[in-house]
């Protein structure tokens, strides 16, 4: 079956029974992975989690239907999160959908994964399974979603704080909350206690949204300037450790570039396909000048070096500022190229 984030997320914080999967696909991985956590909340902080590589289930495509009917060693709740899911799982998901059995919800993260692919079509005609698609959603919508997240926590947001919100953001989903979160405790409100929150009140707990403080190196990545680039890490550094945050926003922003390149190399009209993926709007003539800009091999070597680099990065044993500056300035540099 087919749902969109807004009804998907009142199912996740009460799963039914009878569903055995919610796949989360599109290139907004900030809002996929904060629905994929409204069913963690929902299982509760006892319950097990199980995660897959998607990768992992190409060779025991069985695996993913007998975690989902295994139970819990010591007979609690649990469930099962799959990451980075592609066409490659469409055995695993088959066999999932199809068991005498299963029991135990899985959430799956598929970015990379297209709307009209075998996978998302099979999910969207199982009647025990829920597929979304997830975009970064464009200025009014952003706002909007500022509007009901603070709904959720009890503040009646001014319509100037909810815009501040949703450009100051770039629109994701993931900061949006987390910020929304720390105005509520704040303002003590809750959905049975609402308060009121504006522009004062965002000043107040320093809403400039940290996170936001990256866009400019990754700009500078996509854009290919590697010195701007170069500088930009270090500013980060200098402020504190980023590089993993960092990796993790521009593989972002390179799938969502590779899913619009490989429509337009499809021969769509660069212009169509940001349209359809629903850009945000300070972001649409960026997007276009790196859509020219960037050919599919060349993303998917620079979302691969970047991946390598977030594992070693996390490995414990190494440089992580040097290895980022690094690969953030030969990846603006092969563009440049």
């Amino acid at each position: 079956m087919k749902a969109k984030p807004d009804t998907l997320g009142p199912r996740l914080d009460k799963p039914a029974p009878d569903i055995r999967l919610y796949l989360l696909h599109g290139p907004d991985e900030a809002g996929a992975a904060e629905l994929a956590q409204r069913l963690a909340r929902a299982m509760g902080p006892e319950a097990e989690r199980i995660e897959f590589e998607g990768s992992a289930l190409k060779a025991q495509p069985g695996a993913l239907a007998d975690e989902a009917a295994s139970l819990s060693l010591f007979g609690g709740a649990r469930y099962i999160r799959v990451n980075a899911m592609g066409e490659e799982s469409l055995e695993a998901v088959t066999l999932l959908l199809s068991a005498e059995r299963a029991g135990n919800p899985v959430v799956a993260l598929a970015p990379a994964v297209k709307g009209t692919g075998k996978l998302v079509k099979l999910v969207s005609a199982a009647s025990n399974a829920f597929e979304c698609a997830c975009y970064v959603p464009d200025a009014q919508a952003a706002a909007r979603l500022a509007t009901a997240l603070g709904r959720d926590q009890g503040l009646r947001l001014s319509h100037e704080a909810a815009e501040h919100l949703a450009v100051a953001s770039g629109g994701d989903r993931a900061i949006l909350a987390r910020e929304i979160e720390k105005l509520a405790l704040f303002l003590d409100a809750a959905p049975d206690q609402p308060r009121d929150a504006g522009l004062p009140a965002l000043d107040a707990i320093g809403a400039d949204l940290g996170e936001a403080e990256m866009f400019g190196a990754i700009a500078a990545i996509v854009g290919g300037d590697a010195a701007t680039a170069g500088a930009e890490v270090a500013a980060l550094e200098a402020g504190g450790n980023h590089s993993v945050p960092l990796l993790r926003m521009t593989v972002r922003k390179l799938l969502s570039l590779a899913e619009m390149r490989a429509e337009i190399d499809a021969g769509d009209r660069p212009a169509d396909v940001i349209e359809r993926h629903r850009v945000f709007f300070r972001e649409k003539q960026p997007t276009m000048d790196a859509l020219r800009r960037w050919s599919s091999p060349q993303l998917a070597r620079a979302i691969d070096r970047l991946r390598q680099t977030e594992r070693a990065t996390m490995s414990g044993a190494s440089a992580g500022d040097v290895l980022t500056a690094h690969v953030a300035v030969a990846a603006a540099r092969s563009v440049r190229r």
